[in-house]
């Protein structure tokens, strides 16, 4: 439907057919209104967390044709065990192979910017020095996030992470007990030790996620996994560490579609969550109202960045009206990207150019690659 309303509207403001063009076009200004609402989500919303808002918006951008007239069967096959398995209960979760994004992806993504990369490298050993945890130590980190709304309007994200590695948890903490000067203090919760350790100040990671840590807890949940993030997200982690019953396992199928990704994530979309966005058109809100999960995946190549995201609606019905919709807002936007200019507008050229667009029952696909020499001179930007 949105895509029959956006060609009416060139037709209108072109003069197609042979009519005569109209001056003003009150359905091209509420298109581009209605990205512009878009754009601004993050903005509005009161954690600007960059993975949150990354799945919304290019969940709006990615359009769906036609849905088929089943609903897919969720009963999906159990995944293979993975450290996104010890994670407790969670409403969304991720897992990163941070080593391969470190010391491969990377680097193929600044080569051509070495003072970025010079400066993403430094970054981490600023806070390898600052926390005595190396991340180049990390062989993959899985991410467990609960959201909680303490207020109308308000999103709040506790987060807890699992590592693993070439490290002994113990070795760690004790290089972080070293690194803080005394800045710590210890809890005892059942038989585990945390560590609390006192940083206030913003930490900003590879050019890109800058973000205020007050304090980090970490505590070996076993030999091989060290838990990290707040207090009361790692005492969380030790209580699923004791539980036979292993959570998440819906999202850890989403999250674990591709097993070669660097980077693979799902999340529930509840209702409250959605609303919370305040998108600020009530059509486009009662789309995304359907939304109940939402998942991707990012891998690399040699040359390329291959992007992933997928969103499941309630049912195939609602796929295909999301579709209609983000079908014209995917038409308009093709329009005001060639107003971009510079890296930007490179950039996003490319990954419209390379998109790939399926909607199989009530699951819409979406799928980009972009060369990862294009991506490089946003980091930082």
């Amino acid at each position: 439907m949105a895509a029959r309303l956006y060609e009416q509207c060139l037709l209108r403001t072109t003069g197609g057919h042979g009519g005569p063009p109209l001056q003003n076009c009150n359905l091209g200004v509420q298109c581009k209104h209605q990205l512009n609402l878009i754009f601004r989500v993050e903005r509005q919303f009161v954690v600007k967390r960059k993975l949150i808002n990354l799945v919304v918006v290019l969940v709006v951008l990615a359009a769906g044709s036609q849905a088929h007239a089943q609903t897919r069967n969720r009963n999906a096959a159990a995944p293979a065990p993975t450290l996104m398995a010890s994670l407790p209960e969670s409403d969304a979760v991720a897992q990163v192979k941070l080593k391969q994004l470190l010391s491969e992806a990377m680097p193929r993504i600044l080569a051509n910017n070495p003072a970025k990369l010079s400066e993403a490298n430094a970054s981490i050993d600023r806070f390898k020095n600052r926390t005595g945890l190396d991340p180049r130590m990390f062989q993959q980190i899985a991410l467990g996030i609960k959201f909680t709304f303490p207020s109308e309007g308000v999103t709040k994200l506790q987060t807890v992470a699992l590592a693993n590695g070439s490290f002994t948890p113990n070795a760690m903490i004790a290089a972080g007990r070293v690194a803080s000067n005394g800045k710590y203090r210890e809890e005892k919760y059942q038989d585990k030790t945390l560590y609390i350790f006192t940083l206030e100040e913003n930490i900003k990671l590879l050019g890109v996620f800058d973000f205020r840590i007050d304090e980090l807890a970490a505590a070996p949940l076993d030999n091989n996994i060290l838990a990290l993030g707040d207090p009361i997200a790692v005492r969380s982690a030790i209580d699923a560490s004791r539980s036979r019953k292993r959570a998440n396992s819906d999202l850890i199928a989403l999250a674990s579609r591709d097993p070669n990704a660097v980077i693979g994530f799902g999340s529930n979309m509840s209702d409250q969550l959605i609303s919370n966005l305040d998108i600020g058109n009530a059509p486009i809100a009662t789309d995304l109202k359907s939304l109940r999960q939402v998942f991707g995946s990012v891998g690399t190549t040699v040359s390329d960045l291959q992007l992933f995201l997928g969103a499941r609606a309630v049912n195939a019905e609602a796929a295909r009206s999301l579709g209609d919709t983000l079908e014209g807002l995917k038409l308009f936007g093709a329009a005001l990207v060639g107003r971009l200019s510079g890296v930007k507008g490179v950039l996003a050229k490319s990954a419209l150019s390379n998109m790939k667009i399926v909607t199989d029952a009530n699951e819409l696909q979406i799928r980009t690659s972009v060369a990862q020499a294009e991506v490089g001179p946003l980091f930082g930007y």
